[in-house]
């Protein structure tokens, strides 16, 4: 099953430089171990913003929440979450 994920983060202003840096390197790694394991197949910046948007390959509703929960930027997240289904024009 096909998700497109917005994810916008903010963090909260009491947050340190170095908190927010040390998160920033947690999500990381777990944004490429999702990527090498296929369930994150597609991540994009949005311009200008503190957000991206992610295409997610998945089996499940249950699994995407526990992806989705596990990233440690979750807390200060805002997630809109769109399932996709094939397009008939699609030629891929």
């Amino acid at each position: 099953m096909l998700f497109l994920a917005r994810m916008d983060v903010q963090f909260p202003a009491h947050l340190s430089t170095g908190e927010v840096a040390r998160m920033q390197g947690l999500e990381k790694e777990y944004s490429q171990t999702l990527q090498r394991e296929g369930q994150l197949v597609s991540i994009w910046r949005v311009v200008g913003e503190y957000a991206n948007y992610s295409v997610f390959d998945v089996g499940s509703n249950d699994e995407l929440h526990q992806i989705l929960s596990g990233f440690p930027m979750y807390p200060f997240m805002k997630i809109k979450v769109t399932p996709l289904a094939k397009h008939p024009n699609s030629i891929r």
